[in-house]
């Protein structure tokens, strides 16, 4: 179960990120709203993971999602660039992910 809080509170991490965006391009009170609840959100399954998996390695696969998340909505729904060595470090950090795990 930490797992699923720790996935979905990077999940909540990547919408936050993508409120922060819509806020600085649009200036509207419903982007604050949503950051708030998005990070409010996360941070609320993040305390609820680490109480299963250490801390070092559910806040890296946390980060790593929100990393790797805001950064594809970035490519795929705001035109941001596709360019290989982009794509090359998102998949390091997804494997730095990965290995953490399997060194807990």
């Amino acid at each position: 179960m930490a797992w699923l809080f720790i996935i979905l509170a990077g999940l909540g991490e990547t919408s936050g990120v993508v409120m922060m965006n819509e806020w600085h391009r649009r200036r509207h009170w419903s982007a604050i709203v949503g950051l708030l609840i998005s990070f409010g959100f996360s941070l609320s399954l993040l305390s609820l993971g680490i109480r299963d998996i250490p801390l070092g390695t559910a806040y890296a696969v946390w980060t790593g999602i929100g990393t790797v998340g805001g950064t594809l909505v970035g490519m795929l729904f705001y035109g941001e660039s596709r360019d290989w060595k982009r794509i090359l470090f998102i998949a390091i950090i997804l494997a730095a992910a990965v290995g953490l795990k399997f060194t807990e």
